[in-house]
């Protein structure tokens, strides 16, 4: 039986860095684009043991991939095309609307990618530029409505809540709705939501010591979250994991891969991979990954059964169905109450964890305080 993975393809440049983002990227110009581009291709050509794999999903991410060009994305598509690709594999790229244009959209659709991630976070101008993304919402809507005359079908939008440069938290609050009603109304199959969080080394982190942002209270978080749950469900949305919103039979199955511990390999600088029983990332220089014949592995640490089992009650945590019992003992070979069963009975009895039909999830409650409840299934 051919053994199935996932593709992961880093592009690390953003035309601006927003306040809030720690992620491994650069606003270093376009003149790394094509240097980069060429490492990639060279990396992903050389890695002959893929032969070996189905490949059932794609995702390039970012950074911003749609900052390359047209040509320099086609490119880097083609080079998977000697692997073996599903026909119905999902290829998603990930893009903020300011980098998009109709011949750039043309360009990522006649290359065999089939799903777009765009990244909005907000509808309101003076928001969108609080938090030093460069784009308009004006400039969303128009690359929104190209790419569905181009016929892409399948179309995420990002979300974020808890954003500074409002007076109070009713007039956030008020912004969210809106922002949740305008995306709701011209129907995405797929939403995505995430609360602000301030990491440290962001400029957003430098205002927080400063006491120029104030991180909103975990109370009036949780407010802004509920609502949106609720309303989403009303528009036919539904919730399939913490953050993750779809339409019917279009949940993200690139995301859905992780969150079940698929195997996936990473390309580009720093990409992670979890690949043939061992987890492990890319070297994290730009210069040495652009000259590098061979690319460097580092933290490279092959999973024991007791972590297999960890990652497991963790990632399966975050899905909405939960974790199935009986997987559970059929991939380990151990009843899951012999392993984990004080942490069940004590979150069951506290109604953050709930048991329907062998199915173990996260209660609403569970939900809130998720990161602590799996902390509990940490051996």
């Amino acid at each position: 039986m051919e053994k199935k993975i996932g593709i992961y393809i880093h592009i690390p440049f953003c035309a601006t860095r927003c306040g809030y983002c720690d992620f491994l990227t650069f606003s270093c110009g376009e003149s790394q684009y094509e240097p980069y581009t060429k490492a990639l291709i060279r990396e992903i050509n050389t890695f002959e043991e893929l032969k070996k794999y189905k490949i059932t999903s794609i995702f390039i991410g970012g950074g911003t991939p749609t900052t390359l060009s047209p040509n320099q994305i086609e490119r880097i598509m083609e080079s998977l095309n000697k692997y073996n690709i599903c026909k119905n594999a999902e290829i998603t790229i990930e893009a903020n609307p300011g980098t998009l244009n109709l011949k750039m959209l043309r360009a990522i659709k006649n290359s065999g990618i089939n799903r777009l991630s765009l990244g909005l976070q907000a509808t309101q101008h003076k928001i969108l530029k609080r938090i030093n993304r460069s784009h308009t919402f004006d400039d969303f809507l128009e690359n929104y409505k190209n790419a569905r005359k181009l016929g892409f079908n399948n179309i995420n939008i990002d979300l974020m809540f808890s954003l500074p440069g409002f007076k109070n938290f009713n007039e956030g609050f008020k912004a969210w709705v809106e922002t949740l009603q305008i995306i709701s109304n011209i129907n995405p199959e797929h939403i995505s939501l995430y609360s602000l969080i301030i990491e440290e080394g962001t400029p957003f982190f430098t205002q927080y010591e400063k006491g120029i942002l104030i991180p909103q209270t975990e109370e009036k978080d949780r407010r802004m979250y509920h609502f949106a749950c609720n309303f989403l469900a009303k528009k036919g949305y539904n919730h399939y994991e913490i953050s993750n919103f779809s339409k019917k039979d279009y949940e993200c199955k690139h995301n859905k891969m992780y969150w079940q511990r698929g195997s996936y390999k990473g390309f580009g600088l720093g990409a992670h991979s979890f690949f043939e029983g061992s987890r492990f990332n890319n070297m994290k220089k730009l210069e040495e990954y652009i000259n590098a014949n061979t690319i460097l592995y580092e933290n490279i640490n092959s999973i024991s059964e007791k972590e297999a089992m960890e990652e497991f009650m963790f990632l399966g945590l975050r899905l909405i169905e939960g974790i199935n019992i009986e997987k559970f003992e059929n991939t380990f070979n151990v009843n899951i109450y012999e392993v984990y069963g004080k942490a069940i009975e004590e979150n069951l009895k506290n109604k953050l964890l709930q048991n329907i039909d062998k199915n173990l999830s996260l209660t609403k409650s569970g939900l809130d305080i998720s990161n602590r409840v799996m902390a509990d299934f940490l051996l």
